[in-house]
Formats: structure tokens, sequence, C-alpha cells
């Protein structure tokens, strides 16, 4: 059976962390498009006020409060998706959450929860959406990192839960499509991205924490999202350079490890005090409402290569953009060998 997705205006969207960031950017385009929306976060107020904003506009959303860790939570959402709408077309899993900080330096208890979150979380959302998907077709959307291709130092766990989620989503992937099911599975993996992350995150640095640049618009992932839940694609990148970090990762690893070291890890930390570390929302939520967190300089408001990969009649364009980066990490890589 091949895999036929909805437009966006005939479809049913549950959109997990639909509070804040990404998940808040997308909803709202969603809403736009006229999509119907199940919206899921633990923060009920803030999902009520999103609700009543949307639908005001004449969407249609309904919300759940859920903790995504939770199995019998994510359950509730597709209970209500159907009860409300019949079933959902579209499951995206967005939720969340990060610690900044040397691995040694952070708690188990820290590690699990936001093990629970980012890839349990995961785990809980794909297997009730699959279950359903199964029998009227539609796509799952989950998000991983270029932190899934390539971990980098100070997000230890962060990076952990991200090569998890690529992991279990590929090989999901290939189930569903040995069984001929209708479902198409997609993995986006964003660089930085000018969300509440930072603000979000527990940090454990004796600096306040930021995002290396080149930083995104939240609008870029939201719309890379959408695109997913219209069209059968395996994976998508969020700007350019999450692509040639994960090229990189599979090139030249130990070049790309030097680089991490000096460069990566002092990118990452500001001049100014950390913030109280219990100011974060990895056990309970914080505050919401906000797409953008703000980091300083101003983000990248379009990604040529993402619109590329989006566009069909420029995909021959990214592809030579991309065929000119890898040869030059090639060019860089036997460099590197002749000066051993």
């Amino acid at each position: 059976m091949g895999i036929r997705l909805k437009a966006l205006p005939d479809q049913v969207m549950v959109i997990t962390g639909a509070t804040s960031g990404i998940g808040l950017a997308t909803a709202r385009k969603a809403a736009r498009r006229r999509a119907k929306l199940v919206l899921v976060a633990r923060n009920e107020s803030a999902l009520r006020i999103i609700c009543d904003d949307l639908n005001m506009l004449g969407a249609e959303a309904i919300h759940v409060a859920a903790d995504v860790a939770n199995a019998a939570d994510v359950q509730r959402v597709a209970d209500a998706a159907i009860e409300r709408f019949g079933g959902f077309d579209s499951w995206l899993n967005i939720a969340g959450v990060g610690i900044f900080g040397k691995s040694e330096d952070v708690s188990t208890e820290d590690m699990r929860r936001l093990f629970e979150v980012n890839f349990w979380g995961v785990v809980h959302g794909s297997m009730v959406a699959a279950k359903h998907l199964k029998m009227r077709g539609g796509a799952l959307i989950n998000m991983g990192s270029e932190t899934s291709d390539r971990a980098v130092p100070l997000q230890g766990i962060y990076s952990a839960s991200k090569h998890a989620v690529k992991g279990f989503t590929d090989s999901l992937r290939t189930e569903l499509e040995e069984e001929g099911a209708p479902v198409s599975v997609t993995l986006i993996k964003p660089a930085s991205v000018d969300t509440m992350f930072v603000a979000h995150a527990k940090n454990y640095l004796e600096v306040e924490p930021q995002l290396p640049p080149p930083v995104y618009s939240p609008d870029i992932a939201a719309d890379a999202l959408l695109y997913a839940a219209e069209h059968p694609v395996r994976d998508l990148y969020v700007g350019s350079r999450a692509r040639l970090t994960g090229a990189g990762a599979q090139l030249m690893p130990g070049l790309l490890d030097k680089g991490m070291r000096r460069f990566m890890i002092p990118m990452m930390k500001t001049d100014r005090p950390p913030r109280d570390r219990e100011d974060n929302n990895l056990h309970t939520h914080r505050t919401d409402l906000m797409e953008r967190g703000g980091v300083g300089n101003a983000p990248r408001e379009i990604s040529l290569y993402t619109s590329a990969v989006t566009h069909p009649r420029t995909t021959g364009a990214v592809m030579v953009g991309t065929g000119l980066a890898l040869a030059a990490l090639l060019q860089m890589r036997r460099r590197q060998r002749a000066q051993i």
C-alpha cells in the first residue's frame, strides 16, 4: 500500500510541546492553514490560552495537558483526538528538554528525567500513533537534532537522547515499511534554533550557556515539520549547518573532534553569571507562550538549504551545493591525512 498524505487543511494534527518554541510556531502555522489541532504540553493554563487564541482566529483546536514521559498520558491524547475528531492524520513528537554541563557533573536523576522526556516521550507517542495510523494512513514526525548525527560537548545526555531517537525512528520506519503500513516516518534534524531551549534547560555550567551559531528561526523548523506532514520524506535537516555536521561526522570524525574542542565549547559559554540552577523546566513546566528566547545576534530567518529541499523545483540547486560542501570536506580530509 502506498503512502498518501492529506493536504494540511484536511488533516487532524497532534503536536506535543505545543506551548513554546518550535511546537508553538508549528501550531500557529498549522492553524493558519486550517488544520484541526490537538495541542499537548504539561502547562494546561498555557495550552488553554493558545487554543482560545487559535480558535478565535477561526481554527479548530483542542488541548490535552499531558507529560509525554507518561505512557498513560500519551494514550489520553490519542483518545481525545479520536473522541473529538474521529482520529488523527499526523502526530508530531516535538516536546523536549535540555541540560548544559559536563557529563560527570550532571546528576543521574536529571539524566534519567531528560531521557524520559526526549526519548521515551517519542517512543510513547510513536507507538500510539503507529497503531492508529496503520489503519488510516498518515505521518509520524519525530524531532531529532543535528546531535542525532554528531554529539556535542556540554550537552552529552541531550546528544545521547537524540542519538537514541534516531535509532528508534529508523528502526520503526523499516519495520512499518516491511509490513506495508501506509505510514510516513520522518526524523527532523535542526541545527541551533532560537527557542526557549536555553532558558528552559537545566544548567550545570559556571556561566550562562548559549547555542552555537548560526541560530535559525523556529519558523524554519515549523515549515519543515509541516512539509513532512504532507510529503513522505525520510529525514529533513533544518539549516545547512546541521547537514554539514552530519556529513562531517561520517567523513572526518577526528577533525570534527578537534573543532569541537577548540571552538564548540567556548561558543556555548557566555560571559554572564549563571541563573539559579533550579530555574528550568526539566522536572516541571516554567515560562511558556513564547516561540523565541533571544540569542543575542539576530537568528537567520531563512535557510536556503532547507528551502531548497522542501521545494522540488530548486532541489537541484541544493544537490549541487551539498556536493560542493562534501567535496570541500573530502579535500580537508585529504590534507589532514597528508600532514600525518
